[in-house]
C-alpha cells in the first residue's frame, strides 16, 4: 500500500512521542554516569601484599557485578586511592569525598588509620564500609554509634578463636608464654584476648615476656633473642602481613622451633610466605574469614578462588573476602533501598538504613552486619601441616567459628562477655 507523505510524518511523530513516553518512565538514573567507589588500600611497604589481594578482589567483584548490569543499571567504578599513615590516608579520604566526589568509600587496612577515618567519615557525612579496619582501641570501641562508619570486625576476633582451639587442644601442654606483637590497638587487643581467655579455661599461663615490635619491622634479631632468653612454652603473635613470616624465618634460624609452640592467629593472610623450610608442623595458624583450601567451600568461593589463581598464580588471602563483602553489601544495601522507595536511586541515609541488618552470601559464608555497623562473619584456622602439593603449610583439619562464637555482642565488653561464657 502506497503511503503519503503526511501518512509517513504521522508514522514518524508517533514513534517519537512512544519512545519519549518509555524514556518517561524508565529510571531517571538508568542512563546516568557510574556508580564511584572510593578504594584505600596499602599499597607499598610490609602490608603491599595483603592490600593488593583486596583490590584484586574489589575489582573482580566490580567486574562481576557490571556484568550482571552493574548497580540498578549504572556501571561500578573503583577509585583508588593509597593507605598510607593516618594523616596521609585522612587526606586522602577527603580528597575522594569532596574533590572524585565518590559515592561510597571502602577500604583501610590498619586500625591505627581506621581509628583515624571515622570520626572524618562522621564530620563528612560521608559513607565509609571498611575493609578490615575497626575503630577500637584497648578492647574498648571508640565509635559505639556511628552513623556514616561501617566498621571491620572486632579486632580480637581471631585471637578469641585461636585461644578457645588453643585451651581444648593443648589444655596442660604449657605454662609460661610469651607474646610478640605489633605494637597498637590490634597487636594489645589480641594479647589481652588470648590471656583473658587462658584463664577462662583453666589453664593458667605466665607470661615471661610480652614484646612490642613497630608494625612493619623486618628485623627481629634482638626480640628472637629475647625469646630465646625467656624459653616460653608458647609463643603467641598476631602479625599479619610480611612480617609475620620474617618473624618466623628468623625465629628457625636461630632454634626456636624446637620446643616451642607457636600461636599465629593471622598469618594466614600470608599463607604462601610461610614456607615448609622454616614454618613447623602442629602450630595455630589461623586465616580470618576465607580459607583457600577449604573442601566444604561454597559454589562462589571455589569460583573466585579458581579465577583468582588462574590469573594471578597465587591463593586469595582473607583481605579477598573482605573486601569482596564489603563491594557486594554497597550493591545490596542500594537495591534493597531503591526497592522500598518504588525504584528510585536511595540516598546516602536510606543506603545506610537497608545495611544495618543486612544479611548476603561473601566469600567465606554467610555474613550479617548488625545494627551497630559491625559485621558478623566466619573465621577459620587450625593446626599446620606438610601434607599437601605446596611448598608452604597448610591446615588440617580446618576449623570453622561463626561471628557470634568469636565476637562479642554489641555494648558487651570483651571481659565481661568472655567471663559470661560456660565452658
Amino acid at each position: 500500500m502506497a503511503t503519503t507523505r503526511r501518512q509517513f510524518l504521522e508514522l514518524v511523530g508517533g514513534a517519537a512521542a512512544l519512545a519519549t513516553a518509555r524514556l518517561d518512565t524508565a529510571p531517571a538514573f538508568a542512563q546516568a554516569t557510574p556508580v564511584r567507589m572510593g578504594v584505600l588500600t596499602i599499597k607499598s611497604g610490609i602490608g603491599a601484599q595483603v592490600g593488593e589481594a583486596g583490590l584484586r578482589s574489589a575489582q573482580w567483584t566490580t567486574d562481576r557485578i557490571n556484568k550482571a548490569g552493574g548497580i540498578l543499571g549504572r556501571k561500578l567504578e573503583l577509585v583508588v586511592e593509597e593507605e598510607s599513615t593516618p594523616k596521609d590516608t585522612v587526606e586522602r579520604f577527603r580528597k575522594l569525598a569532596l574533590q572524585n566526589k565518590v559515592d561510597v568509600i571502602t577500604g583501610v587496612i590498619s586500625t591505627g588509620v581506621s581509628l583515624a577515618i571515622g570520626p572524618v567519615a562522621e564530620e563528612l557525612k560521608m559513607l565509609w564500609i571498611s575493609w578490615d579496619g575497626t575503630t577500637q582501641k584497648g578492647v574498648e570501641e571508640t565509635m559505639p554509634n556511628p552513623r556514616y562508619s561501617f566498621r571491620s570486625t572486632d579486632n580480637e576476633c581471631e585471637a578469641v578463636m585461636a585461644s578457645i582451639v588453643v585451651a581444648k587442644n593443648w589444655k596442660g601442654k604449657f605454662r609460661t608464654v610469651a607474646g610478640i606483637n605489633p605494637d597498637y590497638s590490634y597487636g594489645r587487643d589480641n594479647w589481652q584476648a588470648f590471656l583473658w581467655i587462658m584463664e577462662k579455661y583453666g589453664n593458667p599461663v605466665t607470661p615471661v615476656s610480652d614484646l612490642w615490635p613497630k608494625l612493619g619491622t623486618t628485623d627481629f634479631t634482638a626480640h628472637v633473642a629475647a625469646l630465646q632468653q625467656a624459653k616460653p612454652d608458647l609463643i603467641f603473635s598476631s602479625h599479619w602481613a610480611g612480617d609475620a613470616s620474617v618473624l618466623m624465618k628468623q625465629a628457625h634460624a636461630a632454634g626456636l622451633v624446637g620446643n616451642t609452640k607457636f600461636v599465629f592467629v593471622v598469618a594466614g593472610g600470608v599463607h604462601e610466605t610461610l614456607k615448609k623450610s622454616f614454618t613447623p608442623e602442629g602450630m595455630f595458624l589461623g586465616y580470618n574469614t576465607i580459607y583457600f583450601d577449604y573442601a566444604d567451600a561454597s559454589p562462589l568461593q571455589k569460583q573466585f578462588v579458581k579465577e583468582y589463581n588462574d590469573r594471578y598464580k597465587e591463593w586469595p588471602v582473607f583481605e579477598c573476602e573482605r573486601a569482596y563483602l564489603v563491594t557486594s553489601a554497597y550493591k545490596a544495601a542500594v537495591e534493597k533501598a531503591a526497592k522500598a522507595i518504588g525504584g528510585k536511586w536511595p540516598t546516602t541515609d536510606q543506603v545506610i538504613d537497608a545495611l544495618e541488618g543486612l544479611e548476603l552470601e561473601s566469600l567465606g559464608g554467610k555474613a550479617r552486619y548488625r545494627k551497630d555497623h559491625i559485621p558478623e562473619c566466619n573465621f577459620y584456622g587450625g593446626f599446620t601441616t606438610y601434607k599437601n602439593r605446596f611448598d608452604f603449610v597448610t591446615i588440617d583439619p580446618v576449623v570453622k567459628m561463626t561471628g557470634p562464637e568469636v565476637q562479642k555482642p554489641s555494648g558487651v565488653g570483651l571481659k565481661d562477655w568472655i567471663q559470661s561464657w560456660k565452658v
